[in-house]
């Protein structure tokens, strides 16, 4: 019988290419979509699997749909998907630049939605097959200085909950996973080195490798949503509970790196 396929966006470095190597130790062959190719390559030459190599840049517009599209006419059949890309920026909102909103927007949220709505479908009618979705435990309260990275997350969070409600009994189920700060590229993409979040002594960053086994293994598992780690399980939950004006100002002085 042939592997069971997995599709990982985001998979060039960081927490996908983690997520790739927990799949492919798990008996997966994959299928890895990235804007950087070399990378990839790199990774699959290490994966004791076979490894399709896909080149999508989700911040377009239409990119989701061709990946999927290109995933169709390649005959390969999706049985779980992982969707990790994502970006950030920090800074205040009035002086963002438009042209990164609109990337953000369109990999953290549209490509998102429109991938999972794509694959999603065939696994229902097959009644079996995994989605994970990659968020943050910024899902969980408003983020000044980071306004749009935060709120795409609580709309990743959200959207999960919801399909994993609804695909109850169906063979199909929906992990929405909630790393908190982690030591990946994407913190200097974001220009996040000067924040507070990643230069305090109260607070460790946890590996990309820690967050994907975390995370692969609660989405084996079939559980709604996973924090991971202790500290950010208390972080999130203590966010939903405290005064919004305390959320607010403790958040603004861990994203702020004026």
């Amino acid at each position: 019988m042939s592997k069971p396929i997995a599709l990982v966006t985001g998979a060039s470095s960081g927490i996908g290419a983690d997520l790739a190597r927990e799949l492919a130790r798990d008996g997966y062959d994959l299928v890895l979509a990235a804007r950087s190719v070399e990378p990839m390559q790199k990774l699959a030459a290490e994966l004791d699997c076979k490894s399709t190599i896909l080149a999508a840049d989700l911040s377009k517009p239409g990119a989701a749909a061709e990946l999927a599209r290109e995933i169709q006419t390649r005959g390969l059949e999706i049985d779980t998907l992982v969707n990790n890309a994502g970006i950030g920026a920090t800074g205040p909102f009035a002086e963002s630049d438009a042209g990164r909103i609109s990337e953000m927007l369109e990999v953290n949220v549209v490509a998102l939605t429109e991938l999972t709505r794509a694959l999603l479908p065939a696994m229902v009618q097959r009644k079996r097959g995994r989605v994970m979705l990659v968020a943050s435990t910024a899902a969980f309260q408003p983020g000044p200085f980071m306004a749009v990275y935060f709120a795409t997350k609580a709309y990743v969070l959200s959207l999960g909950e919801a399909i994993a409600w609804e695909l109850r009994g169906s063979g199909v189920t929906v992990t929405t996973v909630c790393p908190g700060p982690t030591v990946t590229n994407f913190v200097k993409a974001a220009h996040m080195e000067g924040s507070r979040l990643f230069n305090s002594p109260m607070v460790k960053p946890m590996t990309s490798a820690e967050v994907a086994r975390i995370g692969y293994q609660a989405m084996k598992a079939g559980r709604r949503v996973a924090i991971t780690g202790f500290a950010n399980k208390m972080v999130a939950m203590s966010a939903r509970f405290s005064p919004k004006s305390m959320v607010l100002g403790i958040a603004a002085s861990v994203n702020d790196i004026s």
